[in-house]
Order: structure tokens, then C-alpha cells, then sequence
């Protein structure tokens, strides 16, 4: 029997999770979950593209020595702690934030990840110099607020189209292409309906999709390829479900959709009421880069064993062909369901069960996404 193991949010992306007991599922993804995001700011730059520069762990490991937490006063906020590497002259020091922040005061500013824009508010002079402190060169802290998403491209999305593989393809539905042609006034009711329902499939800061799923039995292979007495930090995959149980590593590569059966609300045991499941669709495959080589108590990608994890994954999780030349950890996930009924309440111990198989491994699309 699997069950969820661990629940994480980043309500700032690449900085370091957040780990619940219970989250409330949405279609956008767990409340809360990457609004915010960093860029670095060169001014200077000649090319006005490079002005500013997205700020991930990918690339600027030094995002490793942030941790998140909840406010302890229930407040709606969260504190950010700036953790300095051993021996360095700066001193340990907090930031606190608000989940849901007022922006009617912000500069609006347009943020293109990953080819798939979207608007985002700049938080202003102490939030950016704090971080700018911290890091030692000027940053920029944007928010995304409510309502505003990301779209989801390439084939991600559960009702993409076909493999979503061509050139320029959205990966939307049928639909959503047909009436991006009709005029408005020829618009009808059901298409209204129609569009939000497809509005609904947007993202926040999260890479390619609201959730990311990894196992228990994954993560335990590869702390097996470390030396002896090493243990992978799951955190380093980023997820937001952890699910323990499963029947060997890597089967989720083929899972199509889980079904998560929450735990009744009052006496918190577990029901057996299947209409209260709660699904999420596995679409894709998460590709993975020098993230996971990062040394969190430096800053730094790590130069010992646990720095060559990326490398040891090379040799055999190389298995999605639409990213042929990377290797694969966990399945990136949708909200299932249709309609104000579908998400709810989740809690760290519901039982998971697989509700959908592929027969064969899915293949990456995301366009312009390396």
C-alpha cells in the first residue's frame, strides 16, 4: 500500500521547501507554491534580454543556503533565513514575507520562463535589498499574484494535443486553438465555460507543471550510489508529494494517475468513501540537471561524491526519448477531475493508489526547453 510520505511547498522558487503535515490540492498546484521568484539584475548589459537574469538553483547554487518556514504566529506569512556558508564574513539573517502579499502599491513587470509569460509584481526596494545583501549583487524579488498563471506548453498538460510534439504547439485543446479564431461576439455561454475550464490549467513559477511526484524507493536507489553511510536529501528533487510503498524504484516512470484517499476530517482516519479521492494525472517526466549536485551548507555545487549524483543518473535513467541526453527523476502532475468539486484536503499518511498504468513511458515536449 503506498501512502504520502512527505508534503513541500517553495513558496519562493529554488530557495529551499517547506514541509507540511496537510495541503489543500488545486489546479494550479498547492496554495502558495512558487508565486515568488528571484532575477538577477545587470543593468549594464548591452542586450536588454540579459537585463535580467532568472535566478535558479540550476545555475546560482548559492539559492541552497535559504531555508523556508511558517511564520510560528499563523499569521500568513513565512520567514526566509539567509544561512552563510561556513567561514564567510556575513552573518545569519531573516526575511519575512507575506503568502499574499498587497501589490496595489507594485511596478507590474512581464516574466518570461521557459518561453510561457506571465505578469509578476516587482516587490520593491527592502525586499530586493535584502536579497541583494544577501547574494552580494542586485536582485530583484517579483510576485505573482492571484490570478495571473502561466500557460502550459509543449505536451504537459492532460489535454494537450497528441504528443504535442510540433513545432509551436501550445499543447492546449482543440478548443482553446478553434476559438482563439472566432470573434468575441460569436462567442457563446458554453464557450466561455469552455475557456475557463483551460484557463484553469495554468502554472505558477513551478518549472513545467503544479505538481511534481517522486517515491521513497527512488530516492533510496540513489542514496544506494553514494558512498557508504550518504543518504540523497529528497529535497534536492524539488517535489511537493513524496509517496512511500511503492513496489520498486522507478515504477512511477510509467504511472499515468494516482488517486490520494484523504483521511476523514474529524477523527483523521481513513475513509473509504472513494468520491472523496482526490486524483492527480502524471503527464510527463521530470528531466533533471546539476540541481541535485548542490552542497546546501556551501553554496556551492558540491565537489565530493554527493556532487556527482547528476552524472551517476546518466547511466541508466536516460529513458525519456523526448530528452534523450538527460535523465529522468519523478513525474511532473495535474489536478484530475473537473469542475469546483475536484482537489482537496491531502495529509501526510493518505493512502495512494494507482489509478492509471501506461503502457509505455510518455515523451518530454516542451518547446525551446533544454
Amino acid at each position: 500500500m503506498m501512502r504520502i510520505k512527505e508534503i513541500y511547498i517553495h513558496p519562493v522558487k529554488s530557495l529551499r521547501p517547506i514541509s507540511l503535515s496537510s495541503a489543500i490540492l488545486t489546479a494550479t498546484g498547492i496554495p502558495h507554491d512558487r508565486r515568488y521568484m528571484l532575477f538577477k539584475h545587470n543593468p549594464s548589459a548591452s542586450d536588454p534580454a540579459n537585463q535580467l537574469q532568472r535566478m535558479t538553483v540550476t545555475c546560482f547554487a548559492e539559492l541552497g543556503l535559504f531555508t523556508q518556514s511558517l511564520s510560528e504566529a499563523n499569521d500568513g506569512k513565512f520567514t526566509v533565513t539567509y544561512n552563510p556558508p561556513p567561514g564567510a564574513e556575513k552573518k545569519k539573517t531573516q526575511l519575512g514575507l507575506e503568502f499574499d502579499p498587497d501589490v496595489q502599491a507594485l511596478e507590474e513587470m512581464e516574466v518570461n520562463l521557459h518561453g510561457s509569460k506571465t505578469r509578476a509584481m516587482d516587490m520593491g526596494r527592502e525586499i530586493n535589498g535584502w536579497f541583494s545583501d544577501c547574494f552580494g549583487w542586485d536582485v530583484i524579488c517579483v510576485y505573482m499574484p492571484k490570478g495571473s498563471t502561466r500557460q502550459v506548453l509543449g505536451n504537459l498538460a492532460p489535454n494537450a494535443v497528441g504528443d504535442g510534439t510540433k513545432e509551436g504547439g501550445s499543447g492546449n485543446s482543440w478548443f482553446s486553438t478553434l476559438t482563439a479564431y472566432v470573434p468575441e461576439s460569436l462567442k457563446g455561454k458554453e464557450d466561455e465555460e469552455e475557456e475557463e475550464e483551460e484557463e484553469e490549467e495554468g502554472i505558477t513559477f513551478a518549472d513545467c507543471a503544479p505538481y511534481l511526484v517522486v517515491t521513497e524507493e527512488s530516492v533510496r536507489d540513489v542514496s544506494s550510489r553514494l558512498p557508504d553511510g550518504a543518504e540523497m536529501d529528497v529535497t534536492k528533487f524539488r517535489p511537493n508529494i513524496v509517496l512511500e510503498g511503492a513496489d520498486e524504484a522507478y515504477e512511477e516512470d510509467y504511472w499515468g494517475a494516482i488517486s490520494i484517499l484523504p483521511s476523514h476530517a474529524d477523527d483523521g482516519n481513513q475513509t473509504d468513501d472513494k468520491s472523496s479521492e482526490v486524483e492527480i494525472l502524471l503527464t510527463q517526466n521530470c528531466i533533471r540537471c546539476q540541481s541535485l549536485n548542490v552542497d546546501y551548507t556551501n553554496g556551492t555545487y558540491a565537489k565530493t561524491e554527493e556532487g556527482a549524483v547528476l552524472k551517476k543518473l546518466m547511466k541508466d535513467r536516460r529513458v525519456d526519448q523526448g530528452k534523450k541526453y538527460s535523465p529522468v527523476f519523478g513525474r511532473y502532475g495535474f489536478l484530475g477531475g473537473k469542475g469546483e468539486g475536484r482537489g482537496g484536503m491531502v495529509h501526510v499518511g493518505d493512502e495512494v493508489r494507482l489509478s492509471k498504468r501506461n503502457g509505455e513511458r510518455t515523451k518530454f515536449y516542451w518547446p525551446g526547453l533544454m
